[in-house]
């Protein structure tokens, strides 16, 4: 295997109402507690890159928050990437002048052709990552969700992911629902399944349990992990403890795989 730099691994927080909450499978969202806070605690794990989303601004047609966005983005010392209730072009220059390095567009995608188009030709594909929420359907095939996962589109997943990639993505946010919150492992199938057929990163999302978890998403495809649950409780079913694995833990499940 040639050898490439250590996959990133982030956390992906997501806040209501300003508040950071976790929900499993996407549903029934516990209070976890103030995003400062836990904004504090990564930045002195010396965490890779965090994904901040807000639940709630599509399915309330609210603007993003852009004073508590503003306020994360100033006391982030990794780079930032937010989602949530982004559908035009002003939002994400106001957000990209909050501090904000990346921003995260998922019902945006399929809601507002030419959107990513326009960001990407303006501030680089590298600023925009498309968010994909996948379950099986009625039918038992991978579809993809909108709206906190209530809608489902009438479109191919694969043929989906490929033209977003072709109007300018620079990476994938894959999150499994069905996976989401449960601690059991990402959807190795499906990482396979959509790494194998784009060329720009695969971030996993949904699922990890354990470190272990993140060398399975790695060499299932993916070039970057996402974890929710894992970084906000001591374990599964049990209380909120912020925390972060130590870098010589993630280093050494893929040790040999990476330049030092």
């Amino acid at each position: 295997m040639m050898l490439k730099m250590r996959p990133r691994v982030m956390p992906c927080l997501l806040i209501s109402d300003s508040l950071l909450v976790k929900p499993r499978k996407f549903k029934n969202p516990s209070y976890i507690g103030d995003p400062m806070n836990a904004i504090k605690i990564f930045n002195d794990k010396e965490v890779d890159e965090l994904i901040l989303v807000d639940i709630d601004a599509t399915i309330l047609q609210k603007e993003p928050r852009y004073e508590l966005i503003k306020s994360i983005a100033q006391s982030c010392f990794m780079p930032l990437c937010y989602g949530g209730g982004i559908n035009k072009l002003e939002q994400v220059t106001t957000l990209f002048n909050s501090g904000v390095e990346k921003i995260s567009i998922n019902a945006g995608l399929y809601n507002c052709p030419g959107l990513v188009s326009q960001i990407a030709k303006i501030y680089g594909s590298q600023s925009v990552v498309a968010s994909i929420d996948v379950k099986k359907n009625i039918w038992r095939k991978d579809a993809v969700f909108i709206n906190n996962g209530t809608f489902a589109i009438n479109e191919d997943l694969v043929s989906y992911i490929k033209r977003i990639e072709n109007e300018g993505a620079g990476e994938i946010l894959l999150t499994s629902i069905e996976k989401e919150g449960t601690w059991t492992g990402y959807d190795l199938d499906l990482i396979n399944k959509i790494s194998g057929v784009v060329n720009i990163p695969v971030i996993a999302n949904g699922g990890a349990g354990s470190i272990e978890d993140f060398r399975k998403a790695y060499h299932a495809g993916a070039s970057a992990m996402a974890a929710g649950s894992m970084f906000v409780y001591i374990k599964k079913d049990m209380g909120v403890l912020i925390s972060f694995p130590y870098k010589k833990d993630l280093d050494s499940i893929f040790k040999g795989e990476f330049n030092e």
